[in-house]
């Protein structure tokens, strides 16, 4: 990958990535389905200057949505739930919200 941008494509903020983010000192991103989690773990550390300690992925698939009488499936994307080290402040990229 070539920048931090195309393996991290943003952030997911629901309510269960907040959840996590708060309890469990973990943020939560959209990446690129071909993104290792070294890659990930890289990029995170490198664009907000914290330290991971570990990163979990999974592949979400899409669901089948219908218009009309035509149906089809949105595309499959990873998501990756980035754990940072203990005494880690968490970055704050929820400043417009």
């Amino acid at each position: 990958m070539p920048t931090l941008y195309t393996v991290i494509r943003r952030p997911l903020i629901t309510e269960k990535g907040m959840t996590v983010k708060e309890t469990q000192n973990t943020l939560v991103f959209e990446v690129a389905e071909k993104a290792t989690k070294t890659e990930v773990k890289q990029a995170v550390e490198s664009l907000f200057k914290v330290k991971v300690s570990g990163v979990r992925t999974s592949i979400v698939e899409g669901k089948e949505r219908k218009r009309g009488k035509f149906t089809g499936y949105r595309p499959d994307w990873k998501k990756a739930y980035v754990r940072l080290k203990e005494g880690e402040k968490m970055p704050d990229y929820l400043n417009a919200i």
